[in-house]
């Protein structure tokens, strides 16, 4: 039978493929843009069909609609991230949440330490030969697609053709047409603060680096004042629209990466429509499986990498936390630590958590994100022994091979005047001398 005689055969609507899905199963659905709202809307309607389905996945840029109240029955969302969708879910104790560094969750998988029966994902129309792109999210995608009983795929003529890993039809068991937009992030309005943090970070990075970069002011911050650098390299967990000026400047070129020269590697991408036109068909982005550009042994290998992420609190340790506020659960772990160790173990490299010194709530209220403890019962992400550098809108703060003396002062030089007096109490109470 030729592939595509197969394809045919594997064709069904939307409501028809999550019938396949039996009471009691784990769903992976696949990351962020990848997410397929044909099939997850097919399985919220069909919902009174099952109970105790486990919903797994990092970012979800969907409804969220199996976590709604009055779902507990039929859906329990255990994700490796929370969003906006749910955040509420988990902290009512309708779901659960799954610690994992982005890099492990292949792994998890394929050793069946966390169950995956069926996976929903997106796919880009098939070449001649068969195969498909996952298009902006290979990431734990291509893993859960090789390892569930049952795959269940959206394909979407809208979704990029992006080099790197892809999967065949083979692997498929029941295929849905379905021509929707892709889920979309319109970049940020740039601040002044986070105009003054990006121009400290820039400030770090070499000629020649190779650079992972987040999304968000900051990030795109960073990218405004690298135009005068030269030969910079991309290995991310992702890029978003704001890589795509100095691409075209130049900036760009991965000349000196120690492999996939020439090349900008990333696991995912999330962006607007405009990030991926550029992706689609280009061999100079290649998108590949999380344990592969994240794995801090591969990270590591890389030219002068320079990692940069962000963070809620850091204590006058150096202890960071990005991703709780207390015991409540705010995002995940995702890929800070994979680049963090990579490039600490790398030559020359260099890994930055840069943040606004405060956060300001909606009644203009401050909140200081360098604390002199981090809130009770929230989890280090990124161990004091693992930190490097940490940067706000007031400068840079070393800290890597630094005491705990020498770190609260650099860390105090860095937060927002109206509480350094208040940190200076609490560093003459802790080392017994005045700041």
């Amino acid at each position: 039978m030729s592939w595509q005689d197969d394809y045919k055969k594997k064709l069904c609507t939307a409501e028809e493929a999550v019938k396949h899905i039996k009471s009691g199963d784990a769903v992976f659905l696949a990351h962020c843009v990848g997410e397929p709202p044909v099939l997850v809307d097919a399985m919220v309607a069909n919902a009174k069909q099952y109970e105790n389905v486990e919903i797994k996945h990092m970012v979800s840029l969907g409804k969220g609609a199996y976590t709604a109240p009055g779902m507990e029955k039929h859906f329990r969302v255990n994700p490796f991230f929370t969003g906006a969708s749910t955040r509420v879910a988990i902290e009512e104790g309708r779901g659960d949440f799954t610690p994992a560094f982005f890099h492990e969750i292949p792994k998890l998988i394929r050793e069946g330490k966390v169950r995956c029966d069926v996976t929903m994902a997106q796919v880009a129309r098939p070449d001649e030969n068969g195969y498909c792109s996952l298009g902006t999210s290979v990431d734990y995608t291509w893993q859960a697609i090789k390892t569930a009983k049952t795959v269940i795929v959206q394909v979407n003529d809208q979704m990029p053709q992006t080099f790197g890993d892809k999967v065949h039809i083979d692997d498929f068991d029941y295929i849905v047409e379905a021509s929707t937009p892709l889920y979309e992030l319109n970049p940020p309005k740039i601040t002044e603060v986070e105009e003054k943090i990006g121009s400290h970070c820039a400030s770090l990075v070499e000629d020649g680096s190779t650079l992972q970069l987040g999304i968000g002011g900051i990030p795109d911050a960073v990218m405004l004042f690298l135009g005068d650098k030269k030969d910079l390299g991309i290995h991310s967990e992702m890029i978003s629209d704001g890589t795509l000026a100095l691409y075209e400047k130049g900036v760009i070129t991965g000349k000196y990466k120690n492999f996939d020269q020439g090349k900008m590697t990333v696991t995912f991408l999330m962006g607007t429509k405009k990030l991926y036109d550029f992706v689609n068909g280009n061999p100079d982005v290649e998108v590949r499986p999380v344990d592969y550009t994240n794995h801090p042994a591969v990270v590591m290998k890389q030219h002068k990498m320079v990692s940069i992420n962000s963070a809620i609190q850091v204590d006058l340790q150096g202890q960071v936390v990005a991703e709780a506020m207390g015991l409540k659960q705010f995002s995940g772990v995702g890929g800070q630590v994979d680049f963090v160790r990579g490039a600490a173990m790398g030559d020359d490299g260099k890994a930055i958590i840069a943040m606004p010194s405060v956060t300001v709530k909606k009644d203009g209220t401050m909140i200081s994100k360098i604390v002199a403890f981090v809130d009770l019962g929230a989890p280090t992400t990124t161990s004091r022994n693992d930190v490097d550098y940490i940067v706000t809108e007031y400068g840079i703060a070393p800290l890597k091979g630094k005491s705990l003396r020498e770190r609260a002062r650099n860390l105090i030089n860095i937060a927002h005047p109206s509480v350094r007096d208040e940190l200076a109490k609490e560093f003459q109470k802790r080392f017994n001398e005045a700041y």
